[in-house]
């Protein structure tokens, strides 16, 4: 049955003054004719609200967590039919205490793990955490290389209204994670179902583009079905929906040897090997820029720098067009100062990651330390860049997420990606063989975008404590303007040459905000 066509709207309210206005004045007639009024800027067309949100932290004020995102906006909807839950780390329990409560029992709900192992305490512990819960199963991932890990993080959701939505981010599904660390999200707008006609496979598109995403996201939840059917039932329905609102570039990693040089487009190249094919296609400014690298942990990547500076470093130098000079590289990092200030102390620091004990490792902390940067910027130590102040408002909550950003001369952002990959062969890949592949042991997925996707004139910048431009930063002659919610402080503040990082295996005898001692482990 159609709906009544809506009354006519009321000139002015009931409980307006009568006395100074009536309903029968034409509202055009109380506006002065000279001079005009001025017109103010369009916040909704000039203005585009970042990509990215951060999660909320439990302890800190409203007015550090405007914009941010809680688990409890992500999966709170009464609408959610099915759930698929990838990460590395799950706590079942506290995963469904999210979901509304009328329809808890009756969401369908996946968790993808990576304990292969029958006899791995997590797998078991995850089975019977499942198990007390008739509308939960859970998934082992294939995990064919020994050191490699199931790192992603990602929900995809189903929808009664006919929707489905997915979700990349950076948090663990256990509750630490989603309380007082900060983390980004990045979602997809609803996706509605594709119409009859156009359920057909997806032709080769544009990098950045919705159908594009859509390709390689199938081709990564294929990944999991190499050796049994784990998301061939998702693939299939998700495969109905339609991406074209999306923009973004999926960068993930799937474990196993890869060509570097995939030349099929029905086919999507994992780890450096996609970023570097990516950035091909993403222009950069003129001038000085600066790559900045920020993650929770780094890996062992060897006693020399050959790896990170060539494979990794250089994949992520790879510009659009002519060649370009080399951006300058920057790793943020945090010290055991600021894990010790943080709002959870030490225990923060549980999942940070970085060892320096062997005689590999020291030569790697030798030749990093020149580009390791401080998380929060406001430390006593170390050399701060020159630069106006600019206040994240996550200096305290410790850093989970994991962003890399190219900051251009012109004080705007070129490209932006949020990932669950940190610095590490094993999620990145190793170095080209002489077969001109690559291995990758891990699973990972982020999200790349750049502002020509929003706009043909767009311009991104970095916010602040928001997730929206300041409309007084819009110039004449801009066009779009993009936010990017940055989740550090600005300007960078370098280690001083006796800093070290944190390091979770190392013991701290200063006690911490909570008056607490770390005896590593």
């Amino acid at each position: 049955m159609e709906e009544p066509p809506p009354k006519r709207q009321r000139l002015c309210d009931a409980n307006e003054d009568h006395a100074t206005k009536t309903c029968d004045t034409p509202a055009s007639l109380t506006q002065p004719i000279s001079p005009p009024r001025k017109r103010r800027v369009n916040e909704r067309k000039l203005n585009h609200p970042s990509p990215v949100r951060l999660t909320t932290i439990r302890d800190l004020p409203d007015k550090s967590n405007v914009g941010a995102i809680s688990l409890h906006d992500l999966l709170g909807d009464p609408l959610i039919a099915e759930c698929w839950e990838f990460n590395y780390l799950h706590d079942v329990g506290f995963l469904m205490s999210h979901f509304d409560p009328d329809i808890r029992s009756l969401v369908k709900v996946h968790v993808v793990h990576g304990f292969w192992k029958r006899d791995d305490l997590n797998r078991i512990s995850i089975e019977q955490q499942c198990s007390q819960y008739s509308n939960v199963t859970s998934h082992a991932a294939f995990m064919p290389e020994m050191f490699g890990t199931h790192h992603s993080k990602m929900l995809v959701l189903f929808k009664h209204d006919d929707t489905a939505q997915v979700i990349i981010h950076t948090a663990n599904m256990i509750a630490k994670d989603w309380t007082n660390m900060t983390n980004g999200v990045w979602q997809t707008p609803p996706l509605p179902l594709m119409k009859t006609q156009e359920q057909r496979p997806e032709p080769d598109t544009k990098l950045g583009s919705g159908p594009r995403f859509k390709v390689d996201l199938l081709n990564y939840l294929r990944a999991y079905d190499t050796k049994r059917k784990i998301c061939k039932p998702m693939i299939d329905e998700l495969g109905k929906y339609d991406f074209s609102a999306v923009r973004g570039a999926l960068i993930a990693s799937v474990p196993g040897k890869h060509n570097v040089d995939e030349e099929d487009p029905s086919k999507t190249r994992w780890g450096w090997a996609g970023i570097q094919h990516a950035l091909r296609s993403v222009p950069v400014q003129d001038g000085k820029s600066d790559i900045v690298v920020q993650i929770s942990s780094i890996a062992t990547l060897g006693a020399t720098d050959k790896w990170l500076r060539h494979t990794l470093l250089d994949a992520l130098s790879s510009p659009a067009g002519a060649s370009r000079s080399k951006p300058e590289f920057k790793i943020i990092f945090p010290t055991p100062d600021e894990i010790r200030r943080s709002l959870d102390g030490y225990a923060s620091g549980g999942s940070i990651h970085m060892k320096t004990q062997s005689s590999t490792q020291t030569k790697q902390l030798q030749y990093m330390r020149p580009i390791l940067h401080h998380w929060a910027n406001d430390c006593e130590k170390g050399t701060i860049a020159e630069g106006p102040v600019q206040d994240s408002g996550r200096n305290r909550a410790a850093p989970h997420i994991k962003t890399y950003i190219r900051y251009n001369d012109n004080k705007s952002i070129d490209w932006a990606l949020l990932t669950s990959a940190n610095v590490s062969k094993q999620a990145w890949g190793e170095a080209a063989s002489s077969t001109n592949q690559t291995r990758i042991a891990s699973w990972e997925i982020g999200v790349l975008f750049w502002p020509g996707l929003f706009a043909d004139d767009a311009k991104m910048v970095g916010t602040f404590a928001t997730d929206v431009p300041a409309v007084e930063d819009v110039k004449d002659g801009d066009g779009l303007l993009v936010g990017l919610r940055i989740p550090y402080s600005l300007p960078l503040q370098r280690y001083a040459s006796t800093e070290d990082p944190w390091v979770a295996t190392a013991s701290y005898s200063e006690p911490d905000c909570m008056g607490q001692v770390w005896g590593g482990y």
